[in-house]
C-alpha cells in the first residue's frame, strides 16, 4: 500500500484524515506535534508514529523518508498562542531557523508554504487533505434546518463577505454577526473562543460564518467545525452557522449534524465568489 505522511496538529481533523485514508486502503505515518496533537491519535495510528517539537523540521523529514511516505498532508492547527506564550516549545533546528530567517512575513499560510517547500525539496510532495476528504466537503444549501428568516440570512451573507475580506490579510477564517454588526473576529484564539466572545457581546440570535481565506492553500488548513464547536454555539445562543461550500468540512458529520438539529441551529453551505 502507498504511505501517507501526516503532520497532525490539534483538533479532530487529523483523526478524520486517518479514517478517510484508511478507507481508501492507504497506510499512514503520523508526525504528532507536542502541545498540539491530541495524544489519543497514537492509539489510532495504523503505521509509524513519533512526537516532534513544532520546530524540528529535519527530524520530521527524516521520519517520513524512513517511513517511505509518497505524499504528505498537514492537518490540524499548530497553536500560535502556545508558542507565543512559551517560544522554547518551538525548539527550532538549524533548518527551521534558516527558514524563519528568509521569510519576510510570519502569517500562517506563509510559514506553512515555507515548510511545504522544505518537504518538497526532499522529494516529499505536500498535497491537500481535501484530496482524501472529498466526500466530507460541505455542499451548497441547508445541511440542517429549513428556510431561514430574512434577517438571519442577511447576517450570514454579510458575515461571509466580511470573513472573506479579513482573510485577504491572513487574519482568520471566521466571524460572529448579530443584527448586521460584526461582534467577533477569529484570530489566534480559534473558532470556539471567538464564538464565546461574540455570543457574550452580541447575545442570543447571533450567526457564525466560517470560510477559507481567499487564495488559501488547502494543503495546510481546511476550515472545519465539529460537535464541540456546535455545542459552544448552542451555549451561546447561536441560531445559524454558515460554511463556505466546497472549501470547509464538518467533522464527525453525523454526530455534528445531529447535535445542531437537537440544538435548533441551522447549518448552511454558502457559495462564495471569492476564492
Amino acid at each position: 500500500m502507498s504511505m501517507l505522511g501526516l503532520i497532525a496538529g490539534s483538533g479532530p481533523l487529523p483523526f478524520e484524515v486517518v479514517e478517510a485514508v484508511r478507507e481508501l486502503g492507504m497506510d499512514v505515518a503520523i508526525a504528532a506535534i507536542e502541545r498540539n496533537t491530541d495524544p489519543a491519535i497514537e492509539t489510532r495510528a495504523p503505521g509509524p508514529f513519533a512526537w516532534f517539537a513544532a520546530g524540528e523540521l529535519d527530524r520530521v523529514i527524516a521520519f517520513f523518508k524512513e517511513a517511505r511516505a509518497t505524499e504528505v498532508v498537514l492537518a490540524g492547527a499548530v497553536a500560535k498562542k502556545e508558542l507565543l506564550r512559551d517560544p522554547a516549545a518551538l525548539r527550532p533546528d538549524a533548518r527551521a531557523i534558516a527558514l524563519l530567517a528568509r521569510l519576510q512575513e510570519r502569517g500562517d499560510d506563509t510559514l506553512l508554504r515555507g515548510v511545504a517547500e522544505e518537504l518538497e525539496s526532499e522529494g516529499l510532495p505536500v498535497v491537500s487533505s481535501t484530496k482524501h476528504l472529498g466526500e466530507r466537503l460541505v455542499s451548497e444549501g441547508a445541511l440542517v434546518g429549513g428556510p431561514l428568516a430574512p434577517a438571519i440570512q442577511a447576517d450570514l451573507v454579510f458575515g461571509l463577505r466580511v470573513a472573506k475580506s479579513l482573510g485577504i490579510h491572513d487574519v482568520g477564517q471566521g466571524v460572529v454577526v448579530r443584527s448586521g454588526t460584526v461582534v467577533a473576529v477569529e484570530a489566534v484564539e480559534g473558532t470556539d473562543a471567538m464564538i464565546r466572545r461574540g455570543a457574550g457581546l452580541g447575545g442570543p440570535g447571533a450567526v457564525v460564518v466560517k470560510v477559507a481565506k481567499p487564495g488559501q492553500d488547502l494543503r495546510f488548513d481546511v476550515p472545519a467545525i465539529g460537535p464541540g464547536t456546535i455545542s459552544v454555539a448552542e451555549a451561546g445562543g447561536v441560531v445559524a452557522i454558515g460554511l463556505e461550500a466546497g472549501r470547509t468540512i464538518v467533522l464527525e458529520r453525523a454526530r455534528s449534524l445531529d447535535t445542531a438539529r437537537r440544538a435548533g441551529i441551522a447549518i448552511v453551505g454558502m457559495k462564495s465568489e471569492s476564492r
